[in-house]
Order: C-alpha cells, then sequence, then structure tokens
C-alpha cells in the first residue's frame, strides 16, 4: 500500500520548467497542417539522465539516438521533440535525420551532440520533412515560466485531446525538491517499458544510476500499469532528468529521504499515466483496477493489467452493463496464481461475486454507477498479500473511427 507522506506536495501552475534551471518552448513548424510539433526542454547545466524505453523489438530512430546519449555519459541537458512523424522505420535515412536534430539543437545552445536527446511521435514508415525540422529549430526560444512549458506540452501531442501536466515539491535535506513531468499519449497504449512519450525534470541532486533504479522502479508501477488498446509503439520513452539545482545531499539508497525521493516521483508518473488512459482515443470513462490478495505485488499488477485491457470488459463499461463475468474471465486467463472458489470481485462499492460465486445485487444501482466518468473496478484473489493498480478507459465507437483513418 502507498505510504503517505505529509511533505509532499502538488504544486499549482504546474509545468515542465518548474523545478530550478529548465526552460522550454514549443511551435508550429510545418509537420502538422496547423498545430504546434515541435518542442525543446534545456536545462541551464548538464543534468544526469535516465531513460526507459519500449520493449517493442522495432524501434525509432530518435529512441535509439537518445539511448546511446544517455549511455554516453550518463548525462543530459537538452531534448528535441517533434509530433506528427514517428520517424519510425525509415531506415538509414530516418538515422540520419534523427542525428541532425540532434545536431542542431546542439549547435543551437552551443552544447556537445551526446547531452541533446531526440523523440519522435506520429505516424510510422513516413520520411521526416527535415525541411520544417531546419526551419524550426533555430526559432525555438526556451523560456523559464508557464507559457513555454504550455508550448512545449502541446507541441508533442498527436490524437490526445489534453496536454498532460503536473509537478510536485518535497522537503529534502532542508531544500525544496521539485518533480515534474509532462507526457503524451491516448492511442497505441500498453507499455511495457505507445505511442507514449513521458519528460520528469527534478532539480534533486542524484546520480544517473540512482535515478535510473528510481525511474525503473516507479515505471512498472505507474506507465506500465495503462493500457488503451493493448498496443506497445516503436517510440515509447520516458526520459528524467536531473540537474541538482536545490542543492540537497545527493540521494542515494542509503539517503534518509530517498523513500520520499521515489514516492514523489512516484506520484508525477502515476498522475501522468492516469492522465494517458483518460485521454484514451475515443474514450468516455476512465476505469481503474485494483487487486489485493496476490501472491506478489508483480501478479496483483499483472491481473489488474489483464482486467483494465480486457476489450470486453472496456466495451462492457462503455455500455454500463454490469458484466461482471468478463471480469473474472480476465482474472482467470491472466497467468497468475489462483483459486476460483475464493476471488471476490466488486463494482464501485458493490460486491458482485464472493467466493467464486455471484451474490445478488441492484442491476439499477449499479448501471447509475457505471455513467460515471471514473469507475473503480476491485478483485480480491485471497493468494496472499500482493497488491497492485492499472488503469485504462472504455472502448468505445469513436476509437474505431479515429483508428480507422488515422493516415487520412
Amino acid at each position: 500500500m502507498t505510504t503517505v507522506y505529509p511533505s509532499i506536495k502538488r504544486i499549482s501552475g504546474n509545468n515542465i520548467a518548474s523545478p530550478i534551471g529548465y526552460r522550454a518552448a514549443g511551435l508550429h513548424c510545418g509537420i502538422k497542417h496547423k498545430k504546434n510539433d515541435l518542442a525543446l526542454l534545456v536545462s541551464d547545466v548538464p543534468a544526469n539522465a535516465a531513460g526507459v524505453y519500449t520493449t517493442n523489438v522495432v524501434q525509432a530512430a530518435p529512441l535509439l539516438v537518445t539511448k546511446e546519449a544517455i549511455a554516453k555519459t550518463g548525462k543530459m541537458q537538452a531534448i528535441i521533440v517533434n509530433s506528427g512523424n514517428a520517424n519510425a522505420c525509415t531506415g538509414k535515412q530516418g538515422f540520419a535525420d534523427a542525428r541532425t536534430m540532434q545536431n542542431m539543437t546542439a549547435q543551437q545552445l552551443g552544447i556537445e551532440d551526446h547531452l541533446v536527446g531526440v523523440a519522435s511521435t506520429g505516424v510510422i514508415g513516413e520520411k521526416m520533412p527535415m525541411d520544417c525540422i531546419k526551419n524550426g529549430i533555430p526559432r525555438l526560444e526556451p523560456a523559464v515560466g508557464l507559457k513555454g512549458s504550455i508550448d512545449f506540452s502541446q507541441s508533442i501531442l498527436t490524437t490526445d485531446t489534453v496536454s498532460k501536466n503536473t509537478a510536485y515539491r518535497v522537503d529534502i535535506d532542508g531544500k525544496t525538491v521539485t518533480i515534474a513531468g509532462t507526457a503524451k499519449g491516448s492511442g497505441m497504449i500498453h507499455p511495457n517499458m505507445a505511442t507514449m512519450l513521458g519528460f520528469i525534470t527534478t532539480d534533486a541532486a542524484i546520480e544517473s544510476k540512482d535515478l535510473h533504479a528510481a525511474l525503473t522502479s516507479v515505471v512498472d508501477r505507474t506507465f506500465n500499469s495503462i493500457t488503451v488498446d493493448g498496443d506497445t509503439s516503436t517510440n515509447d520513452m520516458v526520459v528524467v532528468m536531473a540537474n541538482g539545482l536545490a542543492g540537497n545531499n545527493t540521494l542515494s539508497p542509503s539517503h534518509p529521504d530517498w523513500a520520499v525521493f521515489l514516492q514523489t516521483l512516484l506520484h508525477v508518473c502515476e498522475d501522468l499515466g492516469k492522465m494517458i488512459a483518460k485521454d484514451g482515443e475515443g474514450a468516455t470513462k476512465l476505469i481503474e483496477v485494483e487487486v489485493s490478495g496476490a501472491i506478489n505485488d508483480t501478479e496483483a499488477r499483472s491481473i489488474a493489467k489483464t482486467v483494465v485491457g480486457s476489450p470486453l470488459v472496456k466495451t462492457a463499461v462503455f455500455g454500463c452493463d454490469a458484466n461482471w463475468g468478463r471480469i473474472l474471465a480476465a482474472v482467470g486467463y491472466s497467468g497468475a496464481t489462483l483459486d476460483p472458489n475464493a476471488i471476490l470481485i466488486q463494482i464501485g462499492s458493490m460486491t458482485v461475486v464472493e467466493a467464486g460465486e455471484p451474490v445478488p445485487f441492484s442491476e439499477d444501482e449499479l448501471i447509475e454507477y457505471l455513467k460515471q466518468p471514473e469507475i473503480k473496478l476491485k478483485v480480491d484473489v485471497h493468494q496472499g498479500n500482493g497488491h497492485g493498480l492499472a488503469w485504462g478507459c472504455d472502448l468505445t465507437y469513436d476509437y474505431v473511427q479515429i483508428n480507422a483513418s488515422y493516415r487520412t
């Protein structure tokens, strides 16, 4: 279960440049017809960095360039991002284009190439319109404050209907440490770190190896616990930069505030993950599945993600159908250790299955509940102390319409 730390505070006016020493920008360069499509995030000093990437064997050129850059020194100072074109499955030319974006950005900022990451999202298999990129990069003017951050968050979107931002502050060693994040994702979401990009900034002092361990741990419980449509993209990445400007003592697992830092990072990633799930293509409802009583947390998360990813569960929620049999079936094929005669299922606060058998419930009350914009399903398998959460959305007619005409 989640530990509560009173010192962790969500801040208003949250934006990717909230931590000390970050600037952001975004603009329209012509990849997309009208909307912003090119963005830049910069730290005033080289920051320790970590990334978690798609497990899809087919990986886009920008992702490979970013992975290589972080692996070189464990540091990053800027990341250039475009939407409207994924630069995936584009061969040698795509890799050269990603390198050009990295080099141009580095020259613009007066820093070394390996301190620049690259991220792209959009249509797969189309060459990057480099004339647009080359004209756009010199016009990017990163700034502190809300406007640059809003422009950044809007420039990374594809089929998203809203931008996704969050930020928290916490006291560490008597210093105020801020962690902020922005993300994009609406369809092709089934991360195994979809198309999903996440960018996190912090002014905390922490070494790259410990930052990577923290990010990996938190991503498993957040971004890897959401699903919209079961597809894992070629471009998924979550990148975090920590520039140390808050002035705290260097964080590590032996630091007395390590757990507080992890929990703050978890809040940021969970907020962004839930925003992505809620903004699933065509979605009308956010679905949260909570599983308890599994043999361990990993199996609990697996059950939860299987349930929230079931097309039949998702369509039942869309249709306000209290079809608990679909939930039970998904639990059964999750691959977890189970006793079918011990399972309890609740929809909202109403128990519909106990000890593996149906119990009487008010169909009318559950129909009214399922009309709400946020739906909670609870499963207790009574096998141990494992606990897990997963988030997704309903599956609607609009999802099919959006994806049937994505390229047109």
